[in-house]
């Protein structure tokens, strides 16, 4: 969070080689991807996701990286996949991130139904609410 990113991730490093978690190897990807350095974030998150299929974070954090690469319709599958991960939180992350991505597709509909969802799982959301109500407006 100081954005001290290699000593976060020598220390994710020594920590995976001692107690290899889905958690540890989810928030080294983090620290990599604030490099921008998405392949080995990326990398992580499969690592992440081998050692525990049930832990969304690392479907919807491929998801992200994949939108900041433009590769809307790549990402799709896996904030799919993160709806559907039985261990995930914040549960309403996939929600918006597809609601944004269909949005920028114009698919309005679709970008409205996600919204709708995300706003029901975390509704004291601020950010959920206001690309709930952005996309409401747009249909008024």
């Amino acid at each position: 969070m100081r954005k001290e990113l290699e000593e976060a991730i020598r220390l994710y490093q020594e920590s995976l080689a001692l107690y290899p978690t889905a958690e540890a190897h989810t928030f080294l990807g983090w620290a990599y991807s604030d490099q921008n350095r998405l392949d080995e974030a990326i990398a992580e998150c499969h690592k992440a996701i081998a050692l525990d299929p049930d832990f969304g974070n690392p479907y919807n954090d491929i998801g992200v990286y994949l939108i900041e690469r433009q590769d809307l319709d790549g990402a799709i599958p896996w904030l799919e996949k993160a709806k559907r991960a039985r261990r995930y939180e914040p549960r309403h992350f996939p929600y918006m991130n597809l609601g944004r991505i269909y949005l920028r597709k114009g698919k309005w509909q679709e970008a409205l139904r996600e919204l709708e969802a995300a706003a029901r799982l975390a509704p004291s959301d601020p950010a959920a609410r206001t690309l709930l109500h952005e996309i409401r407006a747009r249909f008024n």
